[in-house]
């Protein structure tokens, strides 16, 4: 409930500036004052230190403990070597054997003044690092990190050859490595309608009987979109154009597939024939229509960035949210959850010299980071927990000091000390900063991925620093996704190239922000309050922070004419509503209820999980091993079927259901086992029921979760109709799935049973919970007819209960099933 406010009928002449001194004061009282404040230089520069110090223990780490392999690993203090590690599933996908982050971090090094270690890591890579391997790798990831980190790194080592202080031997060779690599990954870009394929195997391409990719028929829009600006750079820097043409043909078709009514796109499309997959438009496919090309609008001015712009905030930005729509039906929600990458949208906002819904999208993305430390993967239009993991990705710093940059707001210092305050807390571990696991309980995760490094700690340490405490002026740079450099002057060094849109062009409506580069002073002049007027709308919106007021809320006494609706439309412009307030069946004149308007949506208890258990029947199991499982919210209900679903279990391939599923014969009949990753959980269900499956097990691809130390959480749909999904469907966290596996690898058959857990087959309800009490019976104590000698005697309590078998290195091992209330004796002999 909101506050109360009393207000007694008074004329005055400065109602207005009363009021909002009043209600700033007294009624919000903003929760943390310190937010507002200016830091001084001192500051700034211990913090800054900080950071330092952070990089050259996350670094230090992996260089000490995982260099030459590509991630390193936190709590094992050991890095991760593809094959060698349990599988994760596409995560794997960004690891080459190319010491990815060494690649990654490689201008970060120079961001950081560390030009010493940049000069050293260049020779590693030149060294150390070879491209040829024999791995599948997805083509995003290493576009964006490897390909991005080489081009960046040259850029960096050209312009301090040229200063003639430092890398006087150096001879382009990672511009040669970049032209390697690029040419490794245009294999992929081989379709019909010249969308890549999602994944290419470095060494044999795509359609190489040995490069085990090729028969992906979809990929994601980012997927196919990002490529633009790192292969226009490479083209540019290179002067083969072959690089550039290709990723302006697959961004061109991506923009002639859109729905020509929103002008939005769809975030899965088949690359051979170019029909969507998925028609839900999200932020993630925003980014791939339009961050990429926003920054590549710098180089080449020739793409449709402001079209697509304007649809995005017509549909899916809808302040401080970020919506997931139908592009053919863009007014209606098609799920209520967002994920963590929405965080790089305020910073490409303020690219685009839209200020003020990237003010209020970043204060929402604020006021979550509070409530649980760092943006879960993915939280509902509520803030509740969706997806509890956090792997320390970057996007909200960036867009955090976008808006620094753009405001000079300290605020927004602020922030980014809180970022890094929380990063040395529940991150930093002995071998460097481990993932969160989840949210809600601080586990880790033994994961550190190189984005880490290449971009949290150059966007906090920029953000700290003046320009003068650079070697290079930042200006004069543009950041690809990866946070890596490129320099601005590539859009004159040579014409990019023609693209193949058949379209007539057509003439973009201007808009003040067209051509803006962010300024309050020019946006917003003598207005330096503008960002926080924006920002005071949202603080509370989580409930965090929120002043705790005893019930009855007293009263502020403010001067406000009960009829008069100049201060009434003042406080709504405030973001403040006013009702009458009603107690006890009398209306009190002249009394309303304050409330604001951000709270009309209040965060809910947390949804509670009913579990389901996934219960081995089959010998030697014989119903002692239960897992506990999580359910989905479609498919059939298991608490509705009375003894269960019991079947067995058979590993689907591929492991992750998100292809054709090549063992349809073998999984007819039975219940399968699917990893999570590449697709949704009701893609994965659609293409196993279809194969005959009776039921799915969907095992957690991320290494060391289990039910213990995270939430359960329900399963959900992707936006589509999942009616016609009538399996069950459980989830089984990491730990629990590799039991399963492990039996399914030690025994030719497991039978399972899903069930909810309160009918586990053979629990019994005695007062002892069925456990058995059991002793040593002396010679002779058993009445006569009994065995005699040394006599293991047990009692049991109710109903028929296995009792466990007893490994004796004496022959005579045995198994008692028996009824309840019967006192049995089982002669070992020799015990």
């Amino acid at each position: 409930m909101g506050a109360k406010l009393f207000c007694w009928p008074q004329s005055s002449p400065g109602i207005a500036m009363m009021l909002r001194a009043l209600l700033l004061t007294g009624l919000l009282s903003w929760a943390n004052g310190q937010e507002g404040q200016a830091m001084l230089p001192e500051e700034k520069s211990k913090i800054r230190d900080q950071i330092v110090e952070m990089f050259d223990h996350a670094y230090g780490s992996y260089m000490k403990y995982a260099y030459p392999a590509d991630e390193l690993m936190p709590l094992s203090c050991r890095g991760r070597v593809r094959g060698l590690e349990p599988n994760r599933g596409d995560i794997d996908d960004s690891l080459g054997k190319f010491s990815l982050t060494l690649i990654d971090t490689l201008d970060t090094l120079v961001v950081l003044n560390k030009l010493d270690e940049f000069e050293d890591a260049v020779r590693r890579t030149l060294r150390d690092v070879r491209l040829d391997n024999d791995v599948v790798v997805s083509v995003f990831e290493t576009n964006i990190r490897v390909l991005g980190g080489l081009l960046g790194a040259h850029t960096m080592a050209d312009m301090l050859r040229q200063r003639g202080e430092r890398m006087q031997w150096y001879r382009d060779e990672l511009l040669h490595m970049a032209k390697e690599l690029g040419n490794r990954l245009l294999p992929a870009f081989n379709t019909t309608s010249g969308l890549p394929y999602p994944r290419v195997n470095l060494r044999y391409g795509v359609l190489n009987p040995l490069s085990r990719t090729g028969t992906e028929s979809d990929t994601c829009t980012a997927c196919a979109g990002t490529m633009i600006l790192e292969f226009a750079a490479l083209s540019r820097l290179s002067g083969e154009a072959v690089f550039e043409e290709n990723a302006r043909k697959a961004l061109d078709v991506l923009w002639e597939k859109r729905q020509r009514g929103s002008d939005l796109v769809g975030t899965v499309i088949n690359i051979h024939n170019g029909d969507w997959v998925r028609r839900d438009n999200t932020h993630s496919a925003a980014q791939t229509t339009h961050t990429q090309p926003l920054r590549q609008h710098t180089l080449s001015r020739s793409d449709n960035t402001h079209s697509h712009y304007r649809a995005i905030m017509k549909y899916i930005s809808q302040p401080p949210l970020l919506l997931n729509v139908h592009m053919h039906n863009p007014t209606v929600s098609v799920r209520s959850w967002m994920d963590s990458l929405l965080a790089f949208f305020p910073g490409l906002q303020v690219l685009r010299g839209d200020l003020k819904p990237a003010i209020e999208t970043h204060e929402m993305l604020y006021q979550v980071t509070k409530q649980h430390k760092f943006l879960p993967e993915a939280f509902t239009t509520e803030f509740r927990v969706h997806w509890g993991q956090h792997p320390l990705r970057p996007e909200f710093a960036e867009s955090t000091y976008y808006l620094y940059k753009a405001t000079g707001d300290p605020y927004y210092l602020r922030v980014g000390q809180s970022i890094v305050e929380k990063l040395n807390t529940h991150a930093r571990v002995p071998c460097g900063f481990a993932a969160v696991q989840d949210v809600r309980t601080g586990a880790h995760e033994d994961r550190m991925d190189s984005f880490f490094l290449a971009e949290m700690f150059k966007y906090l340490y920029l953000l700290f620093s003046e320009k003068n405490q650079l070697h290079f002026d930042i200006d004069d740079y543009i950041f690809t996704t990866e946070a890596h450099l490129l320099p601005v002057s590539l859009s004159t060094s040579q014409p990019p190239c023609r693209g193949n849109n058949t379209e007539a062009p057509t003439a973009l409506e201007e808009d003040l922000f067209t051509y803006s580069c962010p300024s309050t002073q020019t946006l917003f002049p003598n207005n330096p309050s503008f960002a926080k007027t924006i920002r005071d709308s949202y603080k509370y919106l989580t409930g965090v922070g929120r002043a705790f007021h005893a019930s009855p809320v007293r009263g502020i006494e403010l001067p406000l004419h009960d009829h008069g609706m100049e201060p009434v439309e003042f406080l709504r412009n405030m973001g403040i509503s006013l009702t009458p307030l009603s107690e006890a069946g009398e209306v009190h004149k002249g009394v309303y209820r304050v409330k604001l308007v951000a709270e009309v949506t209040q965060t809910t208890e947390e949804e509670e999980v009913e579990p389901l258990l996934v219960q081995l029947i089959s010998p030697p199991f014989l119903g002692r091993t239960v897992l506990t499982a999580g359910p989905a919210k479609f498919g059939m209900d298991l608490t509705k079927q009375e003894h269960g679903v019991k079947g067995s279990i058979v590993k689907t391939s591929p492991y992750t259901a998100c292809g054709p599923i090549e063992n349809a014969e073998d999984l007819s009949g039975h219940i399968a086992l699917a990893l999570r990753g590449d697709c949704m959980f009701a893609a994965k269900a659609h293409r196993l029921q279809e194969a005959g499956a009776i039921g799915v097990i969907f095992i957690d691809h991320r290494e060391g979760s289990n039910s213990a130390e995270t939430p359960l959480f329900q399963m959900v749909g992707d936006g589509g109709s999942t009616a016609d999904i009538t399996i069950p469907l459980v989830f089984l966290f990491s730990q629990e799935g590799a039991l399963l596996t492990s039996a399914l690898e030690d025994h030719s058959n497991v039978d399972v049973l899903m069930l909810p857990k309160e009918r586990r087959l053979g629990k019994t309800t005695g007062k002892r919970g069925g456990l058995c009490r059991f002793r040593l019976a002396e010679e002779g104590e058993l009445e006569d007819g009994e065995a005699r000698g040394p006599t293991l005697q047990f009692v049991l309590e109710k109903g028929e209960v296995v009792l466990e078998e007893e490994e004796y290195k004496q022959q005579g091992d045995r198994d008692c099933t028996v009824p309840c209330n019967k006192l049995v004796s089982c002669q070992f002999s020799g015990v």
